[in-house]
């Protein structure tokens, strides 16, 4: 939802967009062009005070959802912002003539036509944000992550190791087919 809004306003204050603001826009695009270059171990460490502020802890699941929610925020709203640009002006323009809201227009129009667009995005974002899971599993967040790395790789048991990352490649496999037919089916 946060990357979705932060899509919505990155959009709306863009050069030809439907609220120009050239200082908000730079601001929120400086602002996901920031957090976007930190490698994810790294944001995870230098985050902590923070994590431990939000959750009173710096470790496990509940400590991992600070660093996962500011890793994967600015990444699917630079995804949706992306798969707004691709909706055709003359459509925005024909729906401003008529007299549509700002509001109507987002919903109606924009988000109509990017919607397979934002389906083959999404399931990127599912997958990276997977991703990402598993790396916050050195933070003890748990989860497959933490398996591969404590009872595989640190435990010496390639078996556990590579039995985590079959299971991982299972999933991706079967999210990225899920995607696949719901896209075809929009498109």
């Amino acid at each position: 939802m946060l990357g979705f809004l932060l899509a919505i306003a990155l959009f709306m204050t863009r050069e030809h967009g439907l609220k120009p603001n050239k200082k908000i826009h730079t601001i929120l695009n400086g602002f996901i062009s920031i957090v976007r270059s930190f490698p994810f171990v790294i944001l995870m460490v230098s985050v902590i005070p923070v994590t431990r502020y939000i959750t009173g802890s710096s470790i496990g699941w509940k400590a991992a959802l600070v660093p996962l929610t500011m890793a994967s925020v600015p990444f699917i709203a630079r995804m949706f912002e992306n798969s707004f640009k691709e909706v055709n002006p003359s459509l925005i323009e024909a729906a401003k003539s008529f007299g549509a809201s700002d509001f109507q227009i987002i919903f109606n129009v924009i988000l109509a036509d990017a919607l397979p667009s934002l389906i083959s995005g999404s399931i990127l974002c599912i997958i990276q944000i997977l991703n990402l899971t598993a790396v916050a599993g050195t933070i003890g967040a748990g989860g497959l992550g933490a398996s591969a790395l404590q009872y595989g790789y640190q435990s010496f048991n390639d078996r556990v190791m590579y039995s985590v990352v079959l299971v991982l490649m299972i999933l991706v496999i079967g999210i990225q087919f899920g995607g696949d037919k719901i896209y075809k089916r929009l498109k």
